[in-house]
Order: C-alpha cells, then sequence, then structure tokens
C-alpha cells in the first residue's frame, strides 16, 4: 500500500464535527469566550485550511455577552465564517444534528447536466448583508451574487458596488465597512 494513500494530517486542525460536504462544525463554549482569544487560533486553523468550510456555534450567555460582538466580527467579518449563536451544550447538540440531517439530504449533483443553475445564497448570510444600512433582500441577493462572502463584500470599492446597486447605496455600502466602531 506503501505510495497509494495519501495521508493528509494538519496539527491543530481539530474541528468537533465534520458534516458531508466539506463543512465542520466547531463549537465554541462559554468558557472559551471568557478565557480569553484561545479560540481564535483554532478558527483560524480551519479557516486556513482551505478544504473546510467552518460553521462557528457558540454559547451566547448573559456571563459571556459582552465578549460575543468581538467573537462575531472576527467570525464573521475576519474570516467569512458562518457563526450560530446557541444558549448552551443541549441546543448545541440539536442544532447540530440539525445541521447533518440537512447535509445528508442535499441532492446528488449530476455530472451531465449542461445548465448551471444560479447559486442561491444560504439565508444566515443573506441576514447578514440584510443588516447594513439601505439593503433590503434584493440588493443583499445581487450583492452576494457578485461578492460571495462578507470578506470579498467588506473588501470592495464604492466603485464594485455601483454597478450592482447604484452609488448612493454603494457608497453606504462602503461607509459601513470602513467607519470605525
Amino acid at each position: 500500500m506503501q505510495g497509494k494513500i495519501k495521508l493528509i494530517f494538519e496539527d491543530g486542525l481539530t474541528p468537533d464535527f465534520y458534516l458531508f460536504s466539506r463543512s465542520c462544525i466547531l463549537y465554541v463554549t462559554e468558557a472559551d469566550l471568557v478565557a480569553g482569544n484561545g479560540y481564535r487560533k483554532r478558527l483560524a486553523r480551519v479557516r486556513n485550511f482551505g478544504n473546510l468550510q467552518g460553521i462557528v456555534v457558540v454559547e451566547k450567555t448573559q456571563i459571556n455577552e459582552q465578549y460575543f460582538p468581538a467573537i462575531q466580527k472576527f467570525t464573521v467579518l475576519d474570516l467569512g465564517m458562518v457563526l450560530l449563536p446557541v444558549a448552551n451544550q443541549m441546543e448545541a447538540s440539536c442544532l447540530t444534528v440539525q445541521l447533518v440531517q440537512e447535509q445528508s439530504k442535499e441532492p446528488s449533483k449530476n455530472p451531465f447536466l449542461r445548465k448551471k443553475r444560479a447559486l442561491l445564497p444560504k439565508p444566515y448570510l443573506l441576514q447578514t448583508v440584510q443588516q447594513i444600512p439601505g439593503v433590503g433582500k434584493v440588493k443583499a441577493s445581487l450583492l452576494l451574487q457578485k461578492f460571495p462572502s462578507i470578506q470579498q463584500l467588506s473588501n470592495a470599492s464604492v466603485q464594485e458596488f455601483e454597478p450592482v446597486v447604484g452609488q448612493v447605496v454603494a457608497q453606504q455600502i462602503y461607509t459601513f465597512f470602513t467607519q470605525s466602531r
């Protein structure tokens, strides 16, 4: 078998759950969040691995509520990963089961199908983009067709936004991403 099997090992790449379609779930507990920024390395390793799309499930409670905006910004805006807040471990496990079930329901892709379907943005990404001032559901969909991740969206210029949403909204989006908070 020598030379027939290629082993891939990434030191420190430790997702909590692997899903079927090159996705994985990383679980950040309340203790991880309060303890400091140790979770950031783990998230960044998965993001930089390239083969996996990370879904980050975070315990959001009253105790760690002050730390939540930092992980939200880091996960969604900086890394372009999905963030799903949960109240406790039980809710996290239910969410994980639901995600696994949804992944297993996806139809297999037919390689002989000639007509390409337009990719629809994921609902959580669509909702995130709708939080930008001046962007509703239609404009969010158009933006995500041109800029498929929050990272690409946040790095775009006014000139890149204008053909998609017009001059006024383009300026609002650019201001949203460039203003210091």
